[in-house]
């Protein structure tokens, strides 16, 4: 029943635009296994009898759109707790002090339980990258991140490294035509995705006026350290993708949810910090109660946000794969800025990774490096004082304003020659020696993730800003 959409809501007798906006995100987070005729029962017996569900665990705040009753959404000033709970840093030497004190204020909300500090961690906006709470009831947009859904896919194919030498030119010429970068424009031909068609998209005035953009934007990738690459992955004994260990040819991507996401999370800040009054230090990372509509709301988004991102990725990887001819074998991928609702000790709570690979046992992820160094296909240990998380990449040494200065274009040519990489656009900002040394990432957190591949890159594609 999670394709609910307003027509059958309405067909129920639900007119309110605000009543069948609550009711979708209800349903799509609490009856997403509920049968047709369960979920429409239901709401047709709350429609005869709101007051009925004014107690409701899911129903209540729809119910209380009928009744008139207030709901909690007025704002409410908080003070910030005195005592914190665990934190757990890996790679503390590596990390900025400015990135550990910024977690540690993160920690004072009153919301949050506990958090991990990756070792790729470096100073960010509200949270650092690298950041991972656990928050009862309660979703942080600034903690999420501006870039929601952001996320890594690599697919492996059939043929062996070999190929990317032997048909070089053809996958500069296919990255240059079905991968496009930067804020604006979209690929020459218009991509169809089951994406757009999320009853989501008709659920609020927001998310509305945002289908047309998601629409160009699909299948496309941002600026920054987002990129498409092809190299050729090892792949180790006993890997879990069940394939030979040896050498193959692979794809691997980096970008998230491109405008759709960026608005999303500017539009539910706006109404977090109207509603959660903090101290000025960590006001923008005021949250939004589930309790409430626009918790609901950002929830559902947030959601939507992270599918469009994956459908991004599967744009990018099919129109690729079609274009070289290539067989795939298999594919992993995995969010980052994001929130999950997961059970921790026992308690359901939300676990937000800013910058963070989800590591629980036995799940892939992929971490990367830089355009000249590795990066790693990892299997999760779900390690608990980490919150099932590792880090998301080698994190930043540099700002991006340091990093131009220190790195000319003709340095970064000679460095990508010397290491055999080919790059389409990029720019000085994301140079090699802007990052921490992967190496050194992974070895911090070898008690997080137990390693299967290694993937290295020989043509990138990247924005040129």
């Amino acid at each position: 029943m999670s394709n609910l959409r307003p027509k059958d809501l309405s067909k129920l007798g639900y007119t309110n635009d605000q009543a069948r906006s609550i009711a979708i995100q209800i349903v799509a987070r609490h009856y997403k296994h509920s049968s047709r005729e369960e979920i429409s029962v239901l709401l047709a017996g709350l429609l005869q009898d709101p007051s009925a569900y004014s107690d409701h665990e899911f129903l209540r705040p729809l119910a209380e759109v009928f009744t008139g009753k207030p709901g909690k959404d007025e704002f409410r000033s908080y003070m910030l707790k005195e005592e914190c709970g665990p934190l757990k840093i890996y790679g503390a030497r590596g990390i900025e002090a400015s990135a550990r004190k910024q977690m540690e204020t993160a920690m004072s909300l009153p919301v949050v339980l506990s958090g991990a500090l990756m070792p790729d961690a470096h100073t960010g906006y509200g949270l650092p990258i690298g950041g991972v709470i656990a928050a009862e009831n309660a979703l942080i947009p600034y903690a999420v991140g501006m870039d929601i859904g952001c996320r890594m896919a690599l697919t492996v194919f059939a043929e062996n490294a070999a190929f990317n030498r032997r048909f070089s030119y053809q996958i500069k010429e296919a990255l240059k035509t079905h991968t496009h970068f930067g804020m604006e424009g979209s690929l020459e031909t218009v991509p169809e995705h089951e994406v757009l068609d999320n009853p989501l998209f008709g659920s609020t005035e927001l998310l509305r006026k945002l289908q047309y953009k998601a629409a160009r934007q699909l299948g496309t990738s941002g600026n920054g350290n987002h990129f498409v690459e092809f190299g050729s992955i090892e792949l180790f004994a006993d890997n879990s993708l069940g394939l030979a260990p040896g050498n193959y040819s692979a794809l691997l991507s980096h970008s998230g949810s491109r405008g759709l996401g960026a608005n999303i999370a500017q539009h539910y800040t706006q109404i977090a910090m109207q509603q959660c009054r903090l101290p000025r230090q960590v006001r923008s990372l005021a949250w939004l109660s589930l309790d409430t509509e626009a918790g609901m709301e950002y929830h559902a988004a947030m959601n939507l946000a992270g599918e469009y991102a994956q459908a991004c990725h599967q744009v990018i990887h099919a129109g690729l794969t079609k274009a070289l001819g290539l067989t795939p074998l298999a594919l992993v991928e995995n969010h980052h800025n994001f929130a999950w609702e997961e059970d921790l000790n026992g308690q359901k709570l939300f676990v937000h990774r800013k910058g963070a690979t989800p590591a629980h046992e036995g799940e892939l992820g992929i971490i990367p490096g830089s355009m000249t160094t590795a990066a790693y296909l990892v299997r999760g240990k779900g390690v608990p004082e980490s919150l099932n998380s590792a880090s998301h990449g080698a994190g930043r040494a540099m700002s991006r304003q340091k990093a131009r200065e220190n790195m000319t274009q003709s340095a970064l040519k000679k460095m990508l020659s010397a290491a055999g990489v080919t790059l389409i656009g990029g720019s000085t900002e994301e140079n090699p020696l802007a990052y921490k040394d992967i190496e050194g990432v992974m070895a911090a957190q070898t008690e997080l993730v137990h390693t299967e591949g290694r993937f290295l890159p020989s043509v990138v594609r990247m924005n040129r800003e």
